[in-house]
């Protein structure tokens, strides 16, 4: 400001400069603003006047025209005493078809003689026509052009052209007319000539209006001026102010008589909306001048500027440097200013410490008086000495260096974690230290979430893709093989169907446990979700060394889960297992051989394990092409319903039959149920599978009851999935209603897994189909972990014994107590027991003498297809013999 002050002459010039220069560029922008504004009036003029004259001659020529036509017809009509007819003349085309475009030729009475437009029989004729009575009458001799009129047929207005028909001693003999809608007399007009409120008009010379194109009406009878313009001479020019007009906008008005007819070309331009492009310019032009107004300006105070810029440089340095010194000295962070020393080599030997804030000091101690000037290696242990030298001369050789340092514990300072930055600056360097031991905790609790499993604590898939990796990288180093065990829970689901997911998570958790404590101390084990887990095993010897783990895992598993309040549970694992580098030398590929292992274990049996071998790709591709084709045979109706007799134990007769899906393979045949419904339960294709099969069962008993045939009830299996789903009694009793079947003709045989559980939505839905009324009985009873008690408590009707009790009936008195058991004790609550599997006439007379209820098996009958039942319904007794 001093300097300001100093020079406000030298100032005042280059202010006083840049006014003069302002003004004289503002006055010659003003200039060229009025000399366009005249050449945009001007134009304006121009264009009115040219088109005026242009839409006369066109307006003269279209009159030209029609004239003629009746000039010609008048000619024909006087030569041949009346004989013309327009009619014909419009089937040879010599007349205009054009519905705008009539001729009209009438009698000295007024009646219509002949027309290019019929007119209807009770039509009265012109007579009446002001046109008619002038001809009529000798008023006029030549070409008659009448006001717009309302036509007697269109209802719309016309504009009349007639001329008088003599007879060969000159008297009146009718009048030919032709009648045309005003928007004829500007078909000629050119639309891209009419802009914003620019028009064009026809009128007489005395001011009638005919018709009117604008942008708002195309071609229409109503027009912009609110009475009627005055013409005094044929040709002219005039500006006409807004009043004039409908919407108050001023125009400049040209107009032009016809040569040889009495009608006038009129138009109107506006001048506003020529003004708009001028505006846009004039609007330019000012910010043009605003901006060099604006420059000009900024030049001049430029000069100011740059003047005191030199002068206020030095103290403002000297600000920043006292603000860096603020904020430096109240900072967390420490921050130093060091000088390196050289040896007469010019070897970095210490570093001399020049300046560093109030945190600076604290890190080393020490006060910071009697820190500064000092070397850095007075202050520290020969080993921090060697580590800040080194990293100093890393900064000092390529310009930066950063790094992160674990500080031990040292008298009242605890244990720290800091973040050192050094910075090369002109010749020494600048350093910061920063403690970032509450980031490192956030930092390593943040990969501990990301690494660890929720549920049982172990680590999850983000750390095993990662340590497989390390793993995979540290065996080929050393030459040592890897296994991959791929551990899944057999039958978990359905713990998790029946129990609930809380008795699942916690199954999984201690399933966990029992996996850690199976492992060496080199191994580890991480859950990639659900019931999976991934075992590493490093440093192996043999292959024997990997079979010690699996069958530990097998062993420690298959001792029952005590779960949800009592539950003992039972799960088996099934175990895949690939090694490192025969069966893949990277971490995908070793995991997903193990994965196709694990599946080849569960398929010959589970409880068990597999190595890994090629054809073991070859079967897991089948069972997904299995997968794909099963849902195609849903689509396509592939399945067909067996149904297989249960019979009285006592008499057999015939008192149901059990539904049996089979699958009719294009290619492999029909299918037993073995072969696809445990692909179905796995893939959840069950629930549309057995949807299939209750409305087949339905439209099969309709067919029978169509036969006349005494009808038996059918059972549909329903898995525990399905009862699980909620929809099973819903399917069931939309297919009675559409097939008006009574619903103790469908039974229901349950899976025993799906009575044990707890599940509210599957005791919800045996009540539901025991309300329907149909009878609920426990399929294949004694493979679970059901009791009879539990089955009272469910309310079901009875129990289908499993075919394995039936089958060791024969083996001794043991087995024959036990089925003996098994039916006093189903007797004794009031249910019934139906036996499975009667495979001989010898296991038939053992059960009739345990008193069982109902037989099913081979003995009596395979299976059969839906023809074949018809003959057992009218038999009824199917004991053979």
């Amino acid at each position: 400001m001093q300097f300001a002050r100093r020079n406000i002459r030298v100032l005042a010039l280059w202010l006083l400069a840049a006014a003069a220069l302002s003004s004289a560029f503002w006055m010659w922008a003003y200039s060229e603003i009025a000399r366009e504004r005249e050449a945009v009036v001007l134009d304006a003029r121009q264009s009115a006047s040219s088109q005026a004259r242009a839409y006369a001659d066109q307006l003269d020529r279209s009159l030209a025209q029609i004239d003629y036509i009746m000039l010609s017809m008048k000619h024909y009509w006087e030569e041949t005493g009346g004989r013309i007819r327009l009619e014909k003349q419009l089937d040879a085309g010599l007349v205009s078809s054009n519905s705008d475009f009539v001729v009209t030729i009438t009698d000295r009475a007024g009646k219509a003689v002949t027309s290019t437009r019929p007119f209807r029989k009770d039509f009265s004729g012109f007579s009446s026509r002001a046109y008619f009575r002038e001809h009529q009458n000798g008023t006029v001799r030549g070409l008659s052009i009448s006001e717009p009129v309302i036509g007697l047929r269109s209802k719309r207005p016309q504009i009349i052209l007639s001329r008088r028909l003599e007879t060969a001693s000159g008297a009146f003999d009718g009048v030919i007319a032709v009648s045309v809608e005003p928007g004829y007399l500007l078909a000629f007009s050119d639309p891209t000539t009419i802009h914003g409120g620019d028009f064009i008009e026809v009128r007489k010379m005395d001011g009638t209006f005919f018709a009117e194109k604008s942008l708002a009406n195309a071609a229409s009878g109503s027009t912009q001026y609110r009475s009627a313009p005055q013409f005094p001479n044929d040709a002219g020019i005039a500006s006409a102010p807004g009043q004039h007009f409908m919407d108050a906008r001023p125009r400049v008005v040209a107009w032009q008589k016809a040569k040889n007819y009495p009608v006038v070309s009129v138009v109107g331009v506006s001048v506003e909306d020529r003004l708009a492009k001028y505006r846009e310019r004039e609007h330019e032009m000012r910010f043009v001048a605003l901006l060099v107004s604006a420059v000009l300006f900024l030049l001049g105070v430029g000069a100011t500027v740059f003047s005191t810029w030199r002068g206020q440089k030095l103290r403002d340095a000297k600000e920043v440097t006292a603000a860096y010194r603020l904020a430096t000295e109240n900072a967390q962070d420490a921050f130093y200013m060091m000088r390196p020393i050289h040896d007469e080599n010019d070897e970095i030997i210490d570093f001399a410490i020049e300046d560093c804030n109030e945190q600076g000091a604290i890190n080393f101690g020490a006060r910071k008086e009697k820190l500064l000037n000092t070397r850095m290696s007075s202050h520290m242990s020969a080993t921090f000495r060697d580590q800040l030298l080194s990293i100093g001369r890393i900064a000092m050789a390529q310009g930066f260096h950063e790094e992160e340092a674990f500080m031990p514990a040292h008298g009242k300072r605890p244990a720290q974690w800091r973040k050192r930055r050094l910075l090369r600056s002109g010749r020494g360097l600048a350093v910061m230290v920063r403690d970032v031991t509450a980031e490192k905790a956030h930092a390593d609790k943040l990969h501990q979430l990301a690494n660890s499993d929720a549920l049982t604590s172990l680590p999850n898939r983000h750390w095993l893709t990662n340590y497989l990796l390390v793993a995979i990288e540290k065996a080929r180093v050393t030459r040592k093989s890897l296994g991959v065990l791929f551990v899944d829970l057999d039958d978990f689901k359905n713990l998790n169907d029946t129990l609930g997911h809380a008795a699942g998570d916690e199954l999984l958790k201690a399933a966990a446990l029992r996996l850690k404590e199976v492992l060496r101390p080199q191994d580890s084990v991480a859950r990639l979700g659900g019931d999976e887990f991934t075992m590493v095993l490093e440093s192996i010897g043999s292959d024997r060394d990997i079979v010690t783990v699996a069958e530990r895992i097998v062993d420690t598993l298959h001792e029952p889960f005590v779960v949800a309040g009592g539950h003992r549970h039972v799960v088996h694992a099934s175990i895949g297992i690939s090694v490192y580098p025969q069966d893949g030398e990277d971490s995908d590929t070793l995991l997903k051989n193990a994965d196709i292992a694990m599946y080849a274990a569960k398929t010959s049996g589970k409880g068990n394990y597999r190595f890994f071998h090629e054809n073991l790709s070859e079967q897991l591709v089948s069972k997904l092409t299995r997968q794909a084709q099963l849902k195609q045979a849903l689509e396509q109706d592939e399945l067909v319903v067996y149904y297989q007799p249960r019979v009285c134990g006592r008499t057999g007769e015939l008192t149901s039959l059990e539904a049996l899906a089979r699958w009719r393979h294009p290619s492999c045949g029909v299918m037993q149920p073995d072969d696809f419904i445990p692909v179905a339960e796995e893939t959840g294709l069950i629930i549309p599978l057995g949807e299939q099969v209750i409305n087949k069962v339905c439209d099969q008993l309709v067919q029978w009851r169509a036969e006349g045939v005494p009808l038996v009830p059918v059972s549909v299996n329903v898995s525990a999935r399905q009862i699980n789903s909620g929809s099973v009694s819903a399917v069931i009793a939309a297919a009675l209603e559409r097939c008006g079947i009574a619903p103790d003709l469908i039974e229901v045989e349950i899976t025993e897994s799906a009575t044990v559980g707890e599940s509210v939505v599957a005791s919800a839905e045996l009540a539901t189909l025991q309300t329907m009324g149909s009878r609920l009985y426990v399929d294949d009873f004694g493979t679970g972990y059901s009791s009879l008690s539990q089955l009272r408590r469910l309310d079901m009707h009875g129990i289908k014994v499993d075919r394995s009790f039936t089958a060791q009936l024969t083996d001794g008195p043991q087995d024959l107590a036990l089925f003996r058991a098994i039916v006093s004790m189903a007797h004794a609550i009031d249910m019934q027991v139906v036996a499975e599997g009667v495979e001989s006439a010898e296991q038939l007379a053992l059960l009739q003498g345990l008193g069982c209820d109902e037989m099913q098996g081979y003995y009596i009958s395979p299976p059969v297809p839906a023809s074949d039942v018809l003959l057992m319904l009218q038999k009824r007794h199917l004991y053979p013999g």
